[in-house]
């Protein structure tokens, strides 16, 4: 069982820039398979970013160029990095997590909300 707290989220205004964390903790057999999803009102959630477990990683067209994923194994930590962040970035996002390539994130976050003004 792997448990996942995001932390990060917050108002910004646009064109600034955050950073969203997501520890990971429990059974945990690392390198994890990682990903970022977030969901807007009224839309249907999607992916953000992944990370697989030999570190590579693929961005939704959206916020290729402006966000980075990485991780810190040693930590157990997901990092979501947000730049020249826009007002179609606010959502709620969400960490996932499982211990396998090419298959469904079985284990999920609470979210953490991402508001950016314009």
């Amino acid at each position: 069982q792997v448990q996942l707290m995001e932390s990060g989220g917050g108002l910004v205004q646009a064109g600034g820039s955050l950073r969203l964390s997501c520890a990971a903790s429990g059974s945990i057999s690392s390198p994890l398979a990682m990903g970022w999803y977030r969901q807007a009102p009224g839309k249907q959630r999607e992916l953000v970013a992944k990370i697989t477990r030999g570190g590579t990683t693929n961005y939704a067209d959206s916020v290729k160029g402006r966000f980075t994923i990485s991780r810190d194994n040693a930590k157990n930590t997901l990092y979501l990095q947000m730049d020249n962040l826009k007002p179609e970035d606010t959502a709620v996002y969400y960490c996932a997590a499982g211990l396998w390539d090419g298959v469904e994130y079985p284990y999920w976050g609470q979210g953490t909300q991402v508001t950016v003004s314009s």
